[in-house]
């Protein structure tokens, strides 16, 4: 087995056709597959095989990399395309996610529901790449006149990547629902909240400083209170 020197014997080319062994099984025996078997697709023990990743945390980490981070990759230049309205942008947008999804729905279910499960460190990275496309759909939405400024682009953003992943996550288990029909909802819900009240959230946000609290319980209260009566009213 070619190793390199100096890294530990973790071959970047080896860890490729690990991972393209993981696809494999993953794919063929669905997000329940086992370590055993993954080792043994790609012709080694399971301690090499986490030798090549650090652990199986590590293996998993690696999966997310490749397979999360390559959705990011391929929704990035469909909402940042500027030649396309808004709505196509957010239709594109949605029907690249399901997509992707429906197509591997096995190794989708393992890294966000297995792989995620079981380990800590892999749920918190996987988190951070989509916090990441959060914050960079925040970035893009704040161009847009609708939306009112940057602080609710960034709410927006990080709203519309977990409506979208959720719904997704729904729709898998619902393959009888009309992807079609799921793919409209998704583009109405989320044009109709880009749309709606984004100047007068970016107005109160301007007039006050910042973001706009609700008011505590005691001030409520105390607004709520009525006047006291003028000397001789009310008697």
């Amino acid at each position: 087995m070619a190793t390199v020197a100096g890294n530990g014997g973790r071959d970047p080319d080896r860890r490729r056709a690990l991972l393209d062994a993981a696809d494999r099984v993953i794919r063929r025996e669905g997000p329940q597959a086992s370590m055993a078997a993954i080792a043994v697709e790609a012709g080694i023990t399971k301690p090499i095989l986490y030798r090549h990743f650090g652990d199986k945390s590590g293996l998993y980490q690696a999966l997310a990399d490749r397979h999360v981070r390559s959705v990011v990759t391929l929704l990035r230049p469909i909402f940042t395309e500027t030649g396309a309205g808004l709505a196509g942008r957010v239709r594109a947008t949605v029907e690249a996610y399901l997509d992707m999804i429906a197509t591997n729905p096995d190794l989708y279910r393992f890294l966000f529901h297995r792989a995620g499960a079981e380990d800590g460190r892999t749920r918190s990275h996987m988190a951070a790449i989509v916090r990441g496309l959060g914050e960079e759909l925040g970035g893009v939405l704040a161009a847009e006149p609708a939306v009112g400024g940057p602080v609710r682009a960034q709410i927006l953003g990080h709203a519309l990547v977990g409506m979208v992943q959720a719904t997704g996550d729904w729709w898998l288990e619902h393959p009888e629902v009309d992807r079609a029909q799921v793919v409209a909802t998704l583009t109405g819900a989320a044009l109709a909240a880009i749309s709606d009240g984004g100047a007068a959230g970016g107005a109160e946000t301007a007039a006050v400083g910042g973001p706009v609290r609700p008011a505590s319980r005691g001030e409520a209260a105390g607004r709520a209170r009525p006047a006291p009566p003028e000397s001789g009213e009310g008697r």
